[in-house]
């Protein structure tokens, strides 16, 4: 950064060193046009110069008009390679048709043409020819050589209306300013080239940190796919063992003994109805306790975020937590109120979102989800759209198929299209809607 101010500045020095050198020429040989008219010694002037000069006074203006117009073009902005190319070329123009007005006795604002350019081409390549364009353009706006060319009066000329002594310290001032104006040009390029080459290292640092971030995410992503793996079949062998435990301490149980109960009953149906009966009666009870177990277990299904919350608040929470987990934008609009419904309505309400959200970041790599709960009469319906990749062929998988059983159990809908990212539409008849309705 700070090599970047040094060069602004050396570009800076070099514009106003330009602007004074053209109007200390322009001035200078306005000056001795007048003092020559006065003097009467204009015909022995006419007599050594091949063309007639101006009015002595629009030669500075001119100058000045001109290198404004150059000044502009200079802080203007490059969009293409080719607005650049035309920019140049006008420079360039006007900075000929300067050097022409001043009789081509100073080139210097070549060096600033090439100063202005060279900072908008970082590459070696475009640097080189335009480099060797300019100077040849700098080279050629030479006195000795246009002069067969073009009728110019030369700064010397205007010179000899002074005293010998004094043409020396004037000249010798235009060719100090020339000399600097180089100097200063060098100066900038060294300049220009520092900072563009500590530029390309900082981007190449930053390229390679960032290149070093990327590995290591996807190192951390893999051993979070990995974890996650773990995890879920850690999950599922839990709950296959606690079902096993349930099935085993609650159909197992009622149903040993409700096959020793009918074997009992086999030997006793001749020999003591009555209590063959009794034995039955038994059988019936310990299969409505089996049956009261098996209701029992299956509410324990229930999901803990239901157990703990109603259902608004149960959704809430598991989008915010998938939020906060995953990064994903999850949008969440309920036009409707969400009470009153049965706890197998509520389940599969809470199951549709959970599981589409889940399908749509692990299945779809969504980063946007929109979920919408609207009522429409006496239906609920849940719109689900995400901006993953879709699926134009969908295999309805065991999440699918899950939710059609349920929804279908409930007299429900389901559609899901797959064109624009994934779409999941739930219809489910409102219970409670209805008899309101009909109150």
């Amino acid at each position: 950064m700070e090599e970047n101010r040094y060069s602004s500045r050396a570009l800076t020095a070099m514009k106003n060193l330009n602007l004074l050198i053209i109007l200390y020429i322009s001035v200078l040989a306005a000056f001795c046009l007048s003092g020559i008219v006065q003097e009467n010694s204009a015909a022995e002037f006419l007599a050594r110069i091949p063309v007639l000069p101006g009015v002595s006074w629009r030669l500075p203006l001119a100058v000045l008009c001109l290198y404004c117009g150059f000044l502009f073009l200079m802080a203007m902005e490059n969009q293409t390679s080719m607005d650049l190319f035309l920019k140049v070329c006008l420079e360039t123009g006007i900075g000929f048709y300067l050097s022409y007005i001043l009789g081509f006795s100073y080139t210097g604002i070549i060096l600033l043409i090439l100063a202005d350019a060279m900072q908008y081409f970082p590459k070696a390549k475009w640097r080189f020819p335009l480099a060797v364009l300019v100077c040849m353009a700098y080279l050629l706006l030479n006195y000795q050589i246009l002069s067969a060319y073009f009728s110019i009066v030369p700064f010397e000329t205007y010179l000899t209306y002074f005293r010998p002594n004094v043409q020396g310290i004037l000249s010798g001032i235009k060719n100090a300013a020339d000399s600097l104006n180089t100097f200063i040009f060098l100066v900038y390029m060294i300049l220009l080239m520092r900072e563009q080459t500590s530029e390309k290292e900082r981007i190449m640092n930053l390229n390679q940190q960032l290149n070093q971030a990327n590995s290591e995410l996807k190192m951390a992503n893999l051993q979070l796919e990995e974890y996650a793996k773990t995890t879920e079949k850690m999950v599922e062998t839990r709950e296959r063992n606690r079902l096993a435990r349930e099935i085993h301490d609650t159909l197992g149980h009622a149903l040993t003994g409700i096959i020793t109960g009918l074997e009992a009953c086999t030997v006793l149906m001749d020999l003591a109805p009555d209590a063959a009966k009794a034995q039955m009666a038994a059988i019936t009870e310990v299969a409505r306790q089996g049956m009261t177990d098996v209701r029992r277990s299956v509410k324990a299904l229930r999901p803990d975020m239901l157990e703990k919350f109603d259902l608004e608040k149960a959704l809430a929470s598991t989008i915010e937590e998938m939020r906060l987990a995953t990064n994903a934008q999850i949008q969440y609009t309920c036009t409707t109120e969400l009470n009153g419904f049965n706890d197998d309505e509520e389940e599969i309400i809470y199951r549709i979102v959970q599981e589409s959200i889940t399908n749509s970041i692990r299945h779809g790599k969504a980063s946007s989800i929109d979920i919408w709960i609207d009522r429409q009469f006496n239906m609920l319906k849940i719109k689900i759209q995400d901006n993953g990749i879709g699926c134009k062929d969908i295999q309805k998988g065991f999440g699918l198929h899950h939710m059609e059983e349920r929804l279908t159990m409930l007299k429900g809908t389901l559609s899901c299209s797959g064109e624009n990212g994934f779409l999941i539409e739930a219809m489910i008849p409102i219970r409670w809607g209805t008899e309101g309705e009909e109150k």
